[in-house]
């Protein structure tokens, strides 16, 4: 047994972007200026307790910018110490996004100005090493991507104990939890076409953000267990990234292994806990990135 005192203290997690603007061949990034610190950094702050880090990414960005952003792929995330303690922080590119609502004005006080400046110049710029870094990070792959969210049903108690069809077996009151902050982090995506298995657990998953975006959910029987069709729900994803436009799609832990790796996700990533989802990026379908999250 571990003595309690020996424990290494957990890690202080925090979550930011690289948000550029411009020619993808010459972007501006946005960095901000901290005058109690004196530096010049990258947008990022503190999760606050039981936040989402995508979430969290997205509060802090508008906060010290004002800044709506839409979220590329995942920049690797930065470790260093803060008064003995680890901290980690995830990073994103992003960009603004034009079809989000607006952030009326800043809201940081401890950022006294926002600056767009050439990445070279940003180099320069910027006071932490690790900073720097992640402007290389920005450069080496496409900046401008389209995300596909494949997204598993959240919580919905036992199939064991449920009585009737288990279609109609709906989310439980974790579930309900977890598609509540679902509905928090797809902002960051904006998807603009949600499918959906046609099991209301999966149905009631994106329900919270359908709400929000004032979206409908198209089913599609395919992507069910009682009805799964795997050529034809691997087309409906396919023609989803083909298409170039943000969505998210909902299905089961059954169908959803076959889909990642049928549009080129490594096997041994290929899965996703209860109400968790796996970001895509693409090229107009050519996969660049993916990432997973639990919720």
């Amino acid at each position: 047994m571990t003595d309690p005192d020996t424990r290494p203290p957990d890690p202080i997690r925090a979550a930011g972007a690289v948000v550029w603007r411009g020619r993808e061949s010459a972007p501006e990034v946005a960095l901000v200026h901290r005058p109690k610190l004196h530096d010049w950094t990258f947008p990022k702050g503190k999760l606050r307790p039981g936040e989402h880090v995508v979430a969290g990414a997205l509060r802090e960005v508008a906060e010290e910018t004002g800044l709506a952003v839409l979220l590329g792929r995942p920049l690797p995330p930065v470790h260093y110490l803060v008064g003995g303690r680890p901290k980690r922080v995830d990073y994103w590119t992003a960009r603004v996004a034009e079809d989000a609502r607006p952030v009326a004005e800043q809201e940081d006080d401890e950022v006294d100005e926002v600056a767009w400046v050439p990445v070279d110049e940003a180099a320069r710029l910027l006071t932490y090493e690790w900073d720097a870094g992640l402007l290389d990070a920005l450069v080496s792959a496409p900046l401008s991507t389209t995300t596909l969210v494949l997204v598993r049903h959240a919580l919905a108690g036992s199939r064991g104990e449920w009585e009737g069809d288990d279609d109609e077996r709906p989310i439980d009151r974790d579930g309900a939890a977890q598609a509540a902050a679902l509905a928090g982090v797809l902002p960051g995506y904006l998807p603009a076409e949600l499918v959906s298995s046609p099991s209301r657990r999966c149905v009631q998953t994106l329900e919270p953000y359908a709400g929000r975006a004032g979206l409908a959910i198209r089913p599609e029987p395919a992507l069910s267990e009682s009805r799964h069709d795997p050529g034809t729900a691997l087309r409906l994803v396919t023609g989803l990234l083909a298409a170039g436009r943000p969505a998210a799609v909902c299905s089961h832990g059954k169908v959803l292994p076959g889909l990642m790796t049928g549009v080129g996700v490594g096997r041994e990533e290929a899965r996703l806990s209860k109400g968790g989802f796996m970001v895509l990026h693409h090229v107009t379908g050519r996969l660049v990135a993916a990432e997973s999250h639990a919720v």
